[in-house]
């Protein structure tokens, strides 16, 4: 029997992946899976991005995204992998999809069966109200399945193909509402404000105002009616299972790496320098952070032709995160719970002017609820409020007073926490700036508003041959499900263009196709 020369068998491809957060750990592990040699730099000394945690007397909290929706894209990674995903972390899926209270309006949830949300809108606002939300969730209904296929599944849409998939379908346009806000749709579907208001607030999920987005923003709240997930011990468990998967699938990972200038040679990316002038070269590299990096020139003149848009073009809303224990009382808390404010617009107009709102809506997440667990007496919250943008790093001059207006606005609801919580326990704009340079602070890359925002969005190719981006700040957009989904889009396109022949590469093909 002949044996093969060592020296004779195919080099494997290289990439190097800079930035372990949802995206640049899921994309690694499709390249992995493909038959490439992966090294992810990462230059926090903990993988997750943007899920990331803060130490706390009852253990690690969440102080980013604190649940998972459109588990189907998450099953799909694993499964590239020849993994199970319920083998890696455990998710319990929540019969409530988040608990409203108003000030002067009453407390409503809403539900994962759909008939169950039917009936509480009916008790809190009456059966036109409860009409008028089936007639909604047909509506949205249609929109998600319209677009899911052309828009957030394919890797670079374009406006000719969707112009002429509407047309196709002449009765998508009245559900669209091409010439409307979001909020104007609204107002126009329901009779009672305070559902208008409810509904408005699926901007704020990829960083927008309602009065100032399209209409077709409505279709989140399918993505949010199809399933609801915790994931058991916190979203950070996600990032640890598919960081150890990752290397188990032989990908390197280097934290406390910051990677200075990607290397450009002959118009192709050829590697990258790193903080202490090493450098490492790849026949790949995919970007996995804010594309806006790259526009400004942070990471060297020859990337300012890397999405040039993100550069100029608004940005989206960032926030002011509360990560703290306690123990609380007051009204019986969900594990998603909305407090409104009383003025919504007036809200929007202060993110929209660069001012922190004087009456804000309070997203609180009682982390230890819906784990399916005893709840102890010592939990862990996060407290979101809405918050511009921001081009410095020089710490706010009003969070003292901020922080004693949020602690007063949740105690107007009846919900006080002992001990209550310090100005120690905040996260800023100005530290989410820092700890993602270039992206001022925002938290879903460029601002969601105008009809064709999302369309401007940065696609996985760039002009720079070798070089990939992915990450919420590009198509198909903000959250854990869509930043994992451009992580597929890129290893894709990656993939299709080696000369990748083993078993493995085709099996990372087949499976990154099948996401219903």
């Amino acid at each position: 029997m002949a044996i093969a020369n060592p020296a004779h068998r195919p080099r494997r491809p290289s990439a190097i992946v800079i930035g372990a957060g949802i995206a640049g750990l899921a994309a690694a592990l499709r390249l992995a899976q493909g038959g490439m040699k992966v090294t992810v730099l990462e230059r926090h000394a903990h993988t997750g991005g943007k899920i990331r945690t803060v130490a706390s007397p009852a253990g690690p909290i969440d102080a980013g995204p604190t649940v998972l929706t459109m588990r189907h894209v998450f099953d799909d990674l694993f499964a590239a992998a020849g993994a199970r995903l319920d083998d890696h972390v455990t998710l319990i899926k929540q019969d409530i999809l988040a608990r409203h209270f108003w000030s002067e309006g009453g407390q409503m949830d809403l539900y994962a069966d759909l008939d169950a949300s039917v009936a509480a809108i009916s008790d809190f606002a009456g059966d036109k109200a409860a009409d008028e939300f089936r007639r909604f969730n047909a509506r949205t209904d249609r929109l998600f399945r319209a677009f899911d296929a052309p828009m957030m599944q394919a890797a670079t849409p374009r406006m000719t193909e969707l112009v002429g998939h509407v047309l196709r379908q002449p009765g998508l346009i009245p559900a669209m509402a091409p010439l409307s806000t979001l909020s104007r749709m609204l107002e126009r579907q329901f009779s009672d404000p305070r559902l208008a208001q409810l509904f408005g607030r699926y901007a704020t999920y990829v960083g927008g105002a309602p009065h100032l987005s399209p209409a077709l923003l409505s279709l989140i709240w399918r993505a949010e009616a199809a399933g609801i997930w915790v994931v058991k011990g916190g979203m950070h468990k996600l990032t640890e299972a598919l960081t150890q998967l990752a290397m188990d699938q032989g990908v390197s990972l280097r934290t406390n790496t910051h990677v200075d200038r990607i290397i450009v040679k002959n118009g192709a990316a050829a590697g990258v320098e790193m903080d202490r002038g090493a450098t490492m070269s790849a026949d790949t590299i995919l970007y996995a952070g804010d594309p806006r990096a790259l526009a400004t020139g942070s990471m060297g003149d020859d990337l300012k032709i890397v999405a040039p848009q993100t550069a100029t073009l608004p940005r989206s809303f960032s926030a002011r995160v509360h990560s703290f224990a306690a123990t609380p009382s007051g009204p019986e808390l969900a594990h998603h719970n909305v407090f409104f404010a009383d003025a919504q617009r007036s809200e929007f107009d202060d993110l929209v002017a660069g001012r922190m709102p004087h009456d804000p809506t309070l997203y609180l997440c009682a982390e230890d609820r819906g784990q399916g667990a005893p709840t102890p007496k010592l939990e862990r919250f996060e407290i979101i409020s809405n918050a511009p943008p921001t081009e410095t790093h020089t710490p706010p001059m009003d969070l003292d007073r901020w922080h004693h207006q949020i602690m007063q606005r949740m105690a107007d609801f009846r919900v006080t926490m002992s001990p209550t919580p310090t100005l120690s326990t905040i996260t800023t704009p100005q530290h989410f700036a820092a700890m993602f340079p270039e992206t001022q602070g925002a938290l879903y890359g460029q601002s969601p508003h105008g009809l064709t925002a999302s369309l401007k969005r940065p696609t996985a190719r760039t002009p720079i041959r070798g070089l990939w981006l992915a990450g919420g700040g590009t198509h198909p957009g903000a959250g854990v499900p869509m930043a994992t989904l451009s992580a597929r889009h890129a290893a894709e396109a990656i993939l299709s263009g080696q000369t990748l022949t083993s078993t493995s590469a085709r099996t990372a093909m087949r499976g990154g196709m099948s996401t219903a």
